[in-house]
């Protein structure tokens, strides 16, 4: 890797740190606010982001785009309504990576009105690690709820497929390596099977449109 590349990973970092620990953050608070302990007993209740990044997973992040923090656990039959409560916590973390990118968008585009992007390399800087938070953070998004475990949108699949328990323990079996097949498939053969990418693309580009960033 040379400087270049190395600058350019090191400004993924706020981005990727912010994404990860909010995220987790999220599911802890929401599995607490429908009555299970787990989380907060495991301190996972936190904005401390060494409470929530596995270091193996935000290693793969920065260098393959795409990688894990530490699941946060939960009790189901502590929940108080395990239904509907199951998908409120999957959805809490992705959810709170899109409420991220928007804020920023609007930070973003607040900035610009009054501090011109290349005014100076210091401000180009501080734009270029916004502008890529914005982008991680609507790609974790929309990777997360793809719905495949583990990722969170499994659960909004698996709610569904419940009635068909061959198909459900099969998925729930295999999805990890589904995934992860799919992955090493985009990478080896530059065919986009799981388009998280253009997907981030235009979320991006349209809320930052959207809030007034040509």
């Amino acid at each position: 890797m040379d400087n270049f590349d190395l600058l350019r990973t090191l400004k993924f970092l706020p981005g990727i740190v912010l994404g990860l620990t909010v995220h987790e953050f999220s599911h802890a608070f929401v599995a607490h606010l429908c009555g299970d302990s787990t989380s907060k007993d495991q301190g996972r209740i936190t904005l401390n982001p060494l409470k929530h990044i596995d270091l193996l997973g935000f290693i793969m992040l920065m260098v393959a785009g795409f990688g894990w923090a530490k699941p946060v656990q939960f009790t189901e039959e502590n929940l108080r309504n395990p239904k509907t409560d199951v998908i409120k916590i999957a959805l809490a973390g992705p959810l709170s990576n899109a409420i991220i990118a928007m804020v920023l968008s609007v930070v973003f585009s607040v900035l610009v009105m009054f501090f011109p992007i290349y005014s100076s390399q210091p401000v180009q800087t501080a734009y270029e690690i916004l502008h890529y938070a914005i982008y991680i953070n609507w790609g974790l998004f929309v990777f997360n709820l793809i719905p495949l475990p583990p990722l969170d949108g499994s659960h909004l699949l698996f709610f569904q497929l419940k009635r068909f328990p061959v198909l459900y323990s099969g998925l729930y079996k295999y999805g990890s390596m589904i995934l992860f097949g799919l992955l090493i498939a985009t990478t080896l053969t530059k065919i986009d099977f799981l388009p998280i990418w253009p997907a981030s693309q235009f979320l991006g580009e349209g809320f930052l449109s959207l809030v007034g960033y040509k």
